[in-house]
C-alpha cells in the first residue's frame, strides 16, 4: 500500500510538471500568428517593395521637412519620397491596410510617407517616429525584418517591417505596412 502511495505521489508530481511545461512552453513560444506572417501582410509588403523598385533604388539625399519634423530626404531613384503618397496610397489601395516608408534620420525612423492615421484623426503621422522601445527596431537595427502585432500611435496592428538599404547594404530606411487588429 505504501509503495502505491508513493508510486500515485511520483506519477502526481511528474503530471504536474509535465503540465506546467506545456504552459511554460505555451506562453513563452510565439503563437502560429505570430510565427509566420498574416498573408494579408506579406502579400502587401511584396507590393510595396515591388512598386519602390519600379522607381528605382533608394538612397537618402539631403533633407526635407515631413510633419514639422526635418528628416533626411529619401529618394528611390530620383523620385522623392518624403511628403509623396503615391506608392503607400496604390498599395493601399489594392491590398487594404496602410502603408508606410521611414527613412533613418540620427538613431529615430520618422514616417515620410504613409497612410497611418494621425491618433486624432487630423490627417497623415509624417514626421511621426517608430516607437524606439518598440519589438520592430530591435530587428530592424539588426538589418532584419519584423513581422508581428505591433501598436502604433495607440493602435494594435498586426504588421510587417522590412529594412531598406541602400547600395552599399546600409539600412537607411523601413518599408510598413500593416491591418487594424
Amino acid at each position: 500500500m505504501e509503495e502505491a502511495t508513493h508510486m500515485n505521489r511520483k506519477s502526481f508530481i511528474v503530471g504536474i510538471l509535465v503540465a506546467g511545461f506545456f504552459i511554460a512552453t505555451s506562453v513563452l513560444m510565439p503563437s502560429v500568428g505570430n510565427a509566420q506572417a498574416d498573408p494579408r501582410v506579406t502579400k502587401s509588403m511584396a507590393a510595396l517593395i515591388a512598386a519602390a523598385a519600379e522607381v528605382g533604388k533608394p538612397k537618402v539625399e539631403g533633407t526635407e521637412a515631413v510633419g514639422g519634423k526635418n528628416a533626411g530626404a529619401l529618394y528611390l531613384g530620383t523620385t522623392k519620397i518624403n511628403n509623396n503618397f503615391e506608392i503607400v496610397d496604390a498599395v493601399v489601395k489594392k491590398n487594404g491596410g496602410t502603408a508606410t516608408f521611414f527613412v533613418k534620420t540620427g538613431d529615430e525612423y520618422v514616417r515620410v510617407s504613409t497612410n497611418v492615421p494621425k491618433p486624432d484623426g487630423s490627417g497623415r503621422a509624417i514626421g511621426t517616429i517608430l516607437d524606439p522601445k518598440g519589438k520592430a527596431i530591435v530587428n530592424i537595427n539588426k538589418g532584419e525584418a519584423f513581422y508581428g502585432e505591433v501598436t502604433i500611435l495607440g493602435v494594435p496592428y498586426i504588421t510587417g517591417y522590412e529594412p531598406i538599404k541602400d547600395a552599399s547594404g546600409k539600412v537607411i530606411g523601413i518599408y510598413y505596412v500593416g491591418y487594424k487588429k
